[in-house]
């Protein structure tokens, strides 16, 4: 039987495509590829009798085509606290295990990444705070990713924007946010002032909790 596990707090994506990401309509991606970096604040989690509470997670992905086109890479950095079950259970749950096929966007994206490089364990340093839809994300040599609000582009002033998806597997609303990246890895990225969303729902193996 699969290790059932879950996973609360806030999540933030950084991704290559314009503000609102067509891919959340259904719609092919902005340039044709799919590019992003997506960390995870687990403040309550567990895998199993294995606790997670307070670590951080990161996923790099690289899409030639849409996603569900296929042959993506991709790579996990864990946060170096993580203890050696902790570790092997971040690593598990990245990539989705120990759910039906199509129940969460984890599961979704590994599928459809042909290549995963072996999980890295750095410091990672995260700040999110989803009201103000504001982050960033450091793992020193590796990624550097600033999230900061939407802006009307002829006044400056702050613009609120929501995504409302009532099935979505990722999440059931987010806010959008504008998102600048760049990761030297080994999933290379870099974009700038592209679509972010933050997110705070529980997810588990067996797809959000609504």
């Amino acid at each position: 039987m699969a290790t059932k596990w879950k996973i609360e707090g806030p999540h933030f994506v950084n991704c290559n495509c314009d503000f609102g990401c067509p891919c959340q309509y259904m719609a092919l991606p902005t340039d044709g590829s799919c590019k992003a970096v997506v960390g995870w604040q687990i403040d309550k989690g567990y895998y199993g009798d294995t606790s997670l509470d307070g670590l951080i997670a990161v996923n790099t992905y690289d899409w030639p085509k849409a996603i569900h086109e296929g042959n993506g890479t991709m790579q996990t950095i864990i946060d170096e606290r993580a203890d050696d079950a902790q570790r092997a259970a971040l690593q598990a749950i990245m990539q989705g295990e120990g759910g039906e096929p199509g129940s969460t966007m984890l599961l979704i994206y590994r599928t459809m990444c042909s290549t995963y490089h072996d999980p890295v364990f750095k410091p990672i340093e995260m700040e999110l705070d989803m009201s103000a839809r504001k982050g960033l994300l450091r793992v020193p040599g590796m990624i550097d990713t600033e999230v900061e609000p939407l802006k009307n582009p002829v006044t400056g002033v702050e613009w609120q924007a929501r995504i409302d998806l009532p099935n979505g597997k990722e999440f059931r609303q987010a806010e959008v946010a504008s998102g600048t990246t760049k990761a030297t890895g080994t999933v290379p990225l870099e974009f700038s002032n592209s679509h972010a969303h933050f997110a705070n729902i529980p997810l588990s193996s067996e797809g959000v909790v609504a």
